[in-house]
């Protein structure tokens, strides 16, 4: 088994410095109402399925997106979230539907790890470029 993690996000640097995740790219087409019916219902369901399939950092440790204490904190995929992966396809056919690039990303070592259960970690990126 790879021990390489997994992020799904923009090509576009969002105004914090990162480059955002394939569910705030989504969420944000929503925010502003640019999904057609069907992308919201696939959207809504879909979030509402992951709510329930996996922790949120937040509610475990409010500071783990604290812009202060861990600057730039994004989440990655485990390689044994498959479970998580499967549904990432229909929310990058949402963002390709509208034109939003996004990328599937891969690292050993994305950072500094602030969170972790069993399916994410979420890190601060290494300031040196690795």
């Amino acid at each position: 088994m790879t021990s390489t993690y997994v992020r799904f996000q923009g090509t576009v640097r969002h105004e914090r410095g990162h480059f955002p995740g394939v569910f705030v790219l989504v969420n944000g087409l929503a925010r502003d109402g640019l999904l057609t019916e069907e992308q919201e219902r696939f959207r809504r369901a879909n979030n509402d399925w992951y709510d329930a399939a996996y922790q949120n950092p937040m509610h475990v440790d409010d500071t783990v997106y604290d812009r202060e204490i861990n600057p730039g904190a994004v989440a990655w995929f485990k390689p044994t979230a498959t479970h998580l992966l499967e549904r990432v396809p229909g929310y990058l056919e949402i963002l390709a539907a509208h034109g939003v690039e996004c990328r599937m990303v891969r690292s050993d070592d994305p950072g500094r790890v602030v969170y972790e259960d069993d399916v994410q970690v979420v890190v601060v990126p290494y300031g040196d470029g690795r």
